[in-house]
């Protein structure tokens, strides 16, 4: 738990981080890239104003914004121009200040430009404009390529950057979360040794109690009020028995023995030893078990596990109702599941009939006299095995718990 409990920690705050770099590094290159689309479409719209060339004077102040025309500016950029008419006819191309293109070149990305009827845009590194003048439509092309290769050069720097930060802040978060999370763990580990503890010291008087009023009922004789007491002892008794159980199961795991023995001889022994209170209780109970099955685990804790869904299922399920119980490999895990018939409508969010004390219908408490940990101590079991337990919605609004363990 303490494990998991960590690397969720690690990838929450890894995953908020990756959502504010995202967000930096998003924002920061569609500016730079807008910025470069700017600058280009200035260009564009000083050429498009002298007929697809530079002018031979420096413009007024105010015709190139933010500023003047840097006297560079033309020997700088590398562009072209194409004139057609309104048919996609070409009547005049303009290659002189470019030497990637040729005449025949130029016309073909004209052409398609044109076809495209769009006023502005880009055609791989050429950022065009296109206007109607007299005589035709012509269509300028600049070369971006080399702020583009900027562009693409600073956009892999960042995402560098950004990944080793990333990985660099979850290493240290993975590294300090055992003192984040250091209370957390004392309190959990103060919270098991309690319950070990007051379980233990518990049975001695709930003992005596029992004992006492055996020795009163034999020199009194039977009546309603000792009858009640033991009956309250032993669900006293029950009651402490689990919660003790629960928390070692959550102890650590390596302690635990972990033997190979035939699964389904055990799942086979216990599914038979329900046949004859569900038949008492008129329920059609109903088993598959696949021969031959093998597991390594703690055996006595598998046990457990289909005595509690097999007891679930027998005290939930209306009378007349029907049980299924199924044992199979599939593929490099076993999974097993149980299913059952229910009295009263399933809550929407099954995953919480696994905690602990939870009941969807507070009322069965007096009629079956659970207490609502069984299916804890179900996942307690599954999880110490690094198994997986479900419970889902079967056919005819049925309830399915399904368990899946590695083999």
């Amino acid at each position: 738990m303490i494990r998991r409990l960590r690397i969720r920690l690690t990838l929450v705050a890894a995953a908020s981080l990756l959502g504010v770099l995202l967000l930096i590094m998003g924002t920061v290159n569609t500016l730079n890239y807008w910025q470069i689309l700017r600058e280009a479409d200035q260009i564009l719209n000083i050429l498009k104003e002298n007929q697809g060339k530079f002018p031979q004077r420096e413009p007024e102040k105010g015709e190139w914004a933010p500023g003047r025309m840097s006297p560079e500016l033309p020997f700088e950029s590398r562009y072209f121009s194409v004139l057609l008419t309104e048919e996609g006819e070409v009547i005049a191309t303009d290659t002189g200040r470019i030497a990637a293109v040729d005449e025949e070149s130029a016309a073909e990305l004209a052409t398609e430009v044109l076809r495209g009827n769009q006023e502005k845009g880009m055609r791989g590194i050429y950022r065009f404009a296109r206007y109607e003048e007299e005589g035709g439509i012509r269509i300028i092309f600049l070369d971006c390529s080399r702020n583009l290769s900027t562009f693409r050069s600073f956009l892999w720097a960042s995402i560098a950057i950004c990944l080793s930060g990333l990985i660099a802040v979850s290493a240290l978060i993975l590294l300090f979360s055992g003192r984040i999370i250091r209370p957390i763990v004392e309190s959990y580990e103060k919270q098991k040794r309690f319950i070990t503890d007051a379980g233990h010291e518990l049975r001695t008087p709930i003992t005596i109690i029992d004992a006492d009023t055996e020795v009163l009922r034999l020199e009194t004789g039977e009546n309603e009020w000792l009858s009640d007491i033991q009956l309250q002892t032993k669900r006293l008794t029950a009651l402490t028995k689990d919660l003790v159980y629960l928390s070692r199961m959550e102890e650590d795991q390596k302690q635990r023995p972990r033997l190979e023995f035939s699964l389904s001889d055990l799942a086979e022994e216990t599914a038979q030893s329900f046949q004859g209170p569900a038949r008492v209780q008129n329920k059609d109970f109903r088993f598959r078990i696949e021969p031959m099955l093998s597991y390594t685990g703690d055996e006595n804790a598998l046990r457990q596990l289909f005595s509690i869904l097999l007891d679930n299922a027998l005290k939930y399920s209306p009378e007349g109702g029907r049980i299924l119980f199924g044992v199979e490999k599939q593929g490099k895990t076993i999974s097993l599941w149980v299913e059952n018939s229910t009295k009263e409508a399933l809550p929407q969010d099954l995953n919480r009939l696994f905690e602990r004390f939870y009941r969807g219908d507070p009322s069965r408490n007096s009629q079956s006299g659970g207490y609502g940990l069984g299916l804890s101590i179900a996942q307690a079991i599954v999880t110490a095995h690094k198994g997986r337990i479900t419970a889902k919605q079967g056919s005819e609004g049925n309830l399915r718990v399904c368990v899946s363990l590695p083999d």
